[in-house]
């Protein structure tokens, strides 16, 4: 039996990450992302979650053309058939009549690429009249219809192909105010549900809000890592709660949801961009503090794109500071925390135990992987 797959790629979706604008949700936003010089991620990452079916799996796609889809799977060397074509740039208004219009076709499964708003359009578009698996490729990706990387989409696909029983659920699609993001507020609602496939190893959850009785755990980390803070090293400050906590205990204004750049005491770059910080970094003793998001467990790769891939390997793991209190971990229940930087060899080599600071003096070993059953790309 062969599966028949609609495929949608936003190839606007995530444009502003890199850049430090925290989406890419407005024409504007857009413009102001490419004079910056971003780059268009979803097309790449499409194509890394198709390739994984090259070699004998029987599936027929059929997509949009150009950067809609056809593109995506000319790279990853799979058959399409094309059946209608979008605006130049593309739109949301794009995405929902692909949406509807491969419905039409009688697909088994629609696969898009894009962030929450993308997942917006495709629930307004189609509602739960049809399964859905998101390949993600947006900034913050709060939803809970998307695969924990391009990879875990990929294996999923697999699976369907060779006929393994894989549950449908309803999924929650959120969604945030952009404007109020980029001001420091994260503003998120819930927006719809959709269909999707039901796997806790490949399919991101929700993300969750720190809880009251995390602050006492958080004050003591942020504590800890300041007394550890060394004269003459730079450090990335990644977004987040746990972050802005240790920067107000260093007396420092905080970018809440950027990436600021600390030495000695002062902050010498504020909401960097990957550029900057790649230039700021190099041929200086650098480190990152990260934390954890809630709920998801994603270390890079959701509202943090500010942390390239250059970027990651310049610091090298060794220099990677994670923070996340014992309640944050609790979340997971068991699941590793995950890596989504946009390149799949660097996420492999991220994988294993990584020292996790969650208190004062406080320190544990957790999993990090490439998928939520904790295994590596192979």
């Amino acid at each position: 039996m062969t599966l028949r797959l609609g495929l949608i790629v936003n190839p606007l979706a995530g444009l502003g990450g890199s850049v430090g604008l925290k989406g890419s949700d407005g024409a504007e936003i857009v413009a102001e992302a490419h004079r910056r010089g971003a780059v268009g991620q979803a097309v790449g990452r499409a194509a890394r979650a198709l390739s994984m079916l090259t070699g004998g799996h029987s599936v027929e796609v059929l997509t949009w053309a150009g950067d809609m889809g056809e593109q995506s799977c000319i790279d990853a060397g799979i058959p399409c058939a094309v059946v209608g074509r979008g605006a130049q740039p593309s739109s949301p208004n794009d995405t929902a009549i692909a949406a509807r219009a491969l419905l039409d076709q009688g697909i088994d499964l629609l696969v898009f690429a894009g962030g929450d708003g993308t997942a917006r359009d495709v629930c307004d578009a189609i509602g739960e009249r049809l399964t859905v698996l998101g390949i993600p490729a947006g900034c913050k990706m709060h939803s809970a219809v998307y695969a924990v990387n391009p990879e875990a989409a990929g294996r999923l696909l697999v699976e369907l192909t060779e006929g393994a029983l894989v549950n449908v659920a309803e999924a929650d699609v959120r969604d945030i105010d952009e404007d109020a993001f980029r001001l420091g507020i994260v503003r998120a609602r819930h927006y719809g549900t959709l269909k999707v496939p039901l796997s806790s190893r490949f399919i991101q959850q929700i993300k969750c809000g720190a809880r009251e009785q995390e602050d006492l755990q958080v004050t003591e980390i942020a504590a800890w890592v300041a007394e550890l803070m060394k004269p003459g090293v730079t450090y990335a400050m990644g977004s987040g709660s746990t972050a802005a906590e240790l920067m107000e205990q260093l007396g420092l204004d905080n970018t809440l949801l950027g990436v600021d750049l600390v030495r000695d005491g002062e902050v010498i770059a504020a909401d960097v961009s990957a550029t900057q910080m790649l230039d700021a970094l190099t041929g200086v003793d650098a480190k990152a503090v990260l934390t954890v998001i809630g709920g998801q467990g994603h270390l890079f790769g959701r509202g943090n794109q500010q942390f390239s891939p250059a970027v990651i390997r310049l610091l090298g793991k060794e220099n990677l500071i994670v923070l996340a209190s014992r309640l944050k971990l609790a979340t997971l229940e068991g699941r590793p925390l995950l890596v989504d930087s946009g390149d799949a060899q660097l996420d492999k080599s991220l994988c294993g135990l990584l020292p996790i600071l969650c208190g004062y003096e406080d320190e544990v070993l957790y999993r990090v992987a490439c998928d939520a059953g904790g295994t590596s790309i192979d």
